[in-house]
Order: C-alpha cells, then sequence, then structure tokens
C-alpha cells in the first residue's frame, strides 16, 4: 500500500509537466497539416483545399531557401565547435586555479550570462558593437574606422557566435570541470615520475582523460544543427543582414506569422522537424558507437 502511494504521489508531481507538454507540444502537431493544404483561416483546417506537397516544392524552388538552410548549418556548426574550444579551454585553465575562492568567483563570473535571456542581452551587444560602442572606440585608437557590426553581412555571423559563446561557455565548462575530477590522480603522479612537465600532463593526461566527455556533448549537439539560436538572431538581425543571418526559424516566423503563408511556414518547420529527428537518430547511434552511450 504504502509503494502505491509513492507512485500516485511520483505521478502527481509529473502531471503538471505532462498536462503543460500535452497542451503545448501535442495537440499543436495536429497543425502539420496546414503544411499539405492551401491553408485560410477563414475556412479552417477542414475547409482548406488539399494540395499535397506542393508548399514543398515551392519552398524548394525559392531562391531563398537554399540560402536560409546554408546560413542555419553554417551559425550552428561555428557555435558548437567555438563553443566546445572555449569551454574546454576554460575548464582547462580554471583547474589550475589553486585558490578556491577566486576559482568560484571566476566560475560564478562566467556563469552568470546563462541565467539572462537574450531579450535582455541584446541591448548589451547592440551597445557593446554600435557604431559609436566601445569596440570601435577601441578600433579607434590604433586608427582603424568604425566598422557596422550590425549592419555588416561580413561581420554579422561572428558577433553572432562570440556573443553566444559568451553567453554559454560558462555553463558549458561546468561539465568538463566535472569531467576533470573523474581523471585518476595517480596518473599525473606516475606522469610526474616519468618527468613529465605541466603541458606534457595536459597533453598526455588531461586531454585522453577528456575525450570521452568530449564526445559525447559533441554528439548530443548535432541534432542542434538545425537550430542556430532563434532568441539571439531574433532579437538582433535586421534586413540589412538577411543575406547571413536569416535562419529556418526566423524565415518560419517571417513568412507564417508575419506574412500570413500558414502552410508555407508549416511546410519548412515540418521539414526541419524531419531533419533533426535524422539527426538525434543519428546522434544515437554514433554516440553508442563511440561511448557506449545511449541517449534513448
Amino acid at each position: 500500500m504504502k509503494n502505491k502511494n509513492d507512485q500516485i504521489a511520483f505521478h502527481s508531481m509529473m502531471a503538471a509537466g505532462m498536462i503543460f507538454l500535452i497542451i503545448f507540444s501535442f495537440i499543436p502537431m495536429f497543425g502539420i497539416v496546414m503544411a499539405f493544404q492551401d491553408y485560410v483561416p477563414a475556412k479552417g483546417i477542414s475547409g482548406s483545399r488539399w494540395v499535397g506537397l506542393d508548399n514543398f516544392t515551392f519552398m524548394l524552388q525559392i531562391p531563398d531557401s537554399k540560402q536560409i538552410f546554408i546560413n542555419t548549418i553554417v551559425i550552428a556548426v561555428w557555435k558548437i565547435i567555438v563553443g566546445t574550444f572555449v569551454s574546454i579551454t576554460f575548464a582547462l585553465l580554471l583547474n589550475e586555479i589553486r585558490v578556491k575562492i577566486a576559482k568560484r568567483f571566476m566560475q560564478t563570473v562566467v556563469y552568470l550570462p546563462n541565467f539572462l535571456s537574450w531579450a535582455v542581452l541584446a541591448t548589451v551587444v547592440m551597445n557593446i558593437f554600435s557604431y559609436e560602442g566601445p569596440i570601435n572606440a577601441f578600433l579607434g585608437w590604433f586608427g582603424l574606422d568604425p566598422i557596422l557590426f550590425m549592419a555588416s553581412n561580413e561581420w554579422f555571423r561572428p558577433m553572432l557566435v562570440l556573443s553566444d559563446v559568451w553567453k554559454e561557455f560558462g555553463y558549458g565548462s561546468i561539465i568538463y570541470l566535472a569531467a576533470l575530477t573523474s581523471i585518476d590522480p595517480g596518473q599525473y603522479e606516475a606522469a610526474s615520475i616519468d618527468g613529465a612537465n605541466r603541458f606534457q600532463k595536459l597533453w598526455y593526461v588531461t586531454l585522453p582523460g577528456l575525450m570521452p566527455t568530449i564526445l559525447l556533448v559533441t554528439t548530443l549537439n548535432l541534432p542542434n544543427v538545425l537550430n542556430a539560436g532563434f532568441d539571439q538572431i531574433f532579437n538582433l538581425y535586421n534586413p540589412l543582414v538577411y543575406e547571413t543571418a536569416d535562419i529556418i526559424d526566423t524565415y518560419v516566423y517571417r513568412v507564417g506569422l508575419v506574412e500570413r503563408q500558414y502552410s508555407l511556414g508549416t511546410a519548412v518547420g515540418l521539414l526541419r522537424s524531419i531533419v533533426g529527428i535524422i539527426l538525434i537518430l543519428s546522434a544515437n547511434k554514433l554516440t553508442q558507437k563511440l561511448t557506449d552511450y545511449r541517449i534513448f
């Protein structure tokens, strides 16, 4: 009887989350029918004309579609690569700090931006990279001309990647700091006996010890290749940088909601979801093969 009551209590705790998931995630999935219709709001889903795969065909014929997919993949891949490198580097440097107060202070400072939304951070980033901001003021000290970071297709992508890494690397470094604690101290002692210096210990002991975690985290990030960060880009981009900054999510928002092409927006979103599922399944297989760990 006690076990049954415990199970009821546990399921009751899950109920609110499950209800939220059903209402906002599962029920709206019926709306994917619009991707195969010429959806008219006045007629509804049941009354709109069925057009089959016409929306998908039209989507692939749009000149912008190829560029949008390229933008999404390029931005997402660079975020994963640079973010992983910076997180690992910071974790290694932080691990070398022996004063606990200084170590905790540094970890807290770099972790704080993770708690702020892009609605807030976008204003900070725009002020930093504005024409009269501190970055351009710094360039002026060396006699360089100011750069229009927010309106330049050449500079906007690097600015997106760097600002995203600044926000997220503190959180990512926690994973690698935890992995560092699992490395056997005896390996460092053996390396010291063999006459290894700090760099050699890092190269031959620390990095190999981190490699399973690096492979696991990188593999888990593969499904995010089609998720380049809607919140960040939506709050920062403008029509001048659509060429290099417009991604699938922002395009779906603009076409589906702003321009009211609901069927086309749904078709683009559905295609993105299908590719995302394929990437998740591939990541699961790759993770199992490389690290003997399954996501599900």
